[in-house]
């Protein structure tokens, strides 16, 4: 899934990571106010705090959206075997009733052992030829028992492949239960911390949280490597604004992961669902050669990604309180460079 909080800044020179805006806005405020100097380290401590937790929370959602995918694909599995299963119970249904009228009908003639038949017949000839066919019928008929035997045999290892199936989606599902119960923990610990923050020091904080630009900057003359990232990147530009849901991908809102697979899948293109499996879904290129349309993702985990648009700009899904935006491309450790 996405990542979608920020660490402290990358050491980049453009990085305008949330600690370092919050950090200037907070001085800017204490300066106006008088405050003295000793209250900035508490607020300094908390918004430490605050950022940490939206950083594992953003790990966490990125666990729960690869268990959720994976649940998914299991679920999808476990309905294609149990199809297959209730087909093949039809087929071998329909083989015992055909089996068993050729049995009734094999009993209710050969009640008389052959030579006996054939000494008594009227017409031995015709006694001869039925025999013929019995014997055929027989040879058959033995066909369909291996068939349908071999059928069942089918049928049973179809039926625990589907047990076994079933078994995994209950573990996955259980997983995806509990990295979302992280995510939630860590997102109202960050939310308690943040409410208990003096107003000034809460408003300087969501100030800062907001810095990133949702109008279009200056992107220089930079053009994306094919048609499909052109649109992917015209339809990453429409999801502007719209707010952080972590677990989302679109259309109302997005996680990191989400927005990258949304806004590539509007230009006709699947890459996978978390961050980390989109860090290695296409050409690893320099961040120096990145072009727009470039999957950015950041930390040595890739648990955040956003996409490059140009002139030193990604627009990414932050975290919650911050919507789609733009942020330079140096806002945390970059991790990779990805051209789908």
């Amino acid at each position: 899934m996405g990542s979608h909080r920020r660490l402290a800044p990358s050491g980049f020179d453009q990085g305008a990571c949330v600690a370092r805006l919050a950090v200037g806005v907070v001085s800017a405020a204490a300066a106006a106010f008088t405050a003295v100097p000793a209250q900035a380290a508490p607020f300094d401590d908390t918004r430490a705090e605050v950022d940490r937790l939206y950083a594992e929370a953003e790990k966490a959602t990125e666990a729960y959206n690869q268990a959720d995918e994976r649940a998914d694909a299991l679920h999808g599995q476990v309905r294609r075997a149990q199809d297959r299963i209730a087909r093949q119970q039809q087929s071998i249904n329909s083989m015992r009733e055909a089996l068993g009228s050729l049995a009734g009908a094999q009993y209710r003639q050969g009640g008389l052992d052959p030579a006996l038949a054939l000494l008594f017949s009227d017409n031995p000839e015709d006694y001869l030829d039925k025999a013929a066919v019995l014997d055929r019928i027989s040879v058959h008929h033995a066909g369909q028992l291996r068939d349908l035997q071999e059928a069942m045999r089918t049928l049973t290892q179809e039926r625990a492949q589907a047990a076994e199936r079933l078994g995994e989606l209950e573990k996955s599902r259980q997983a995806v239960a509990a990295h979302k119960r992280t995510v939630e923990k860590k997102l109202a610990e960050a939310r308690a911390l943040l409410n208990a923050l003096p107003y000034d020091e809460r408003a300087a904080y969501d100030r800062a949280s907001r810095s990133g630009r949702l109008d279009l900057p200056d992107l220089g003359g930079a053009v994306p490597a094919s048609g499909r990232a052109a649109a992917a990147v015209a339809a990453a530009r429409a999801a502007l604004g719209k707010p952080y849901v972590w677990g989302a991908a679109g259309p109302g809102g997005f996680d990191c992961s989400g927005l990258m697979q949304w806004s590539y899948a509007q230009a006709g293109i699947a890459i996978p669902r978390t961050s980390q499996a989109q860090r290695v879904a296409g050409r690893q290129v320099p961040l120096s050669e990145a072009r727009p349309g470039d999957l950015i993702t950041y930390r040595d985990d890739a648990s955040h990604v956003g996409m490059y648009m140009g002139n030193g700009q990604v627009i990414h899904a932050p975290y919650p309180g911050a919507p789609v935006r733009y942020d330079p491309v140096g806002m945390m450790p970059v991790a990779g460079v990805t051209r789908v």
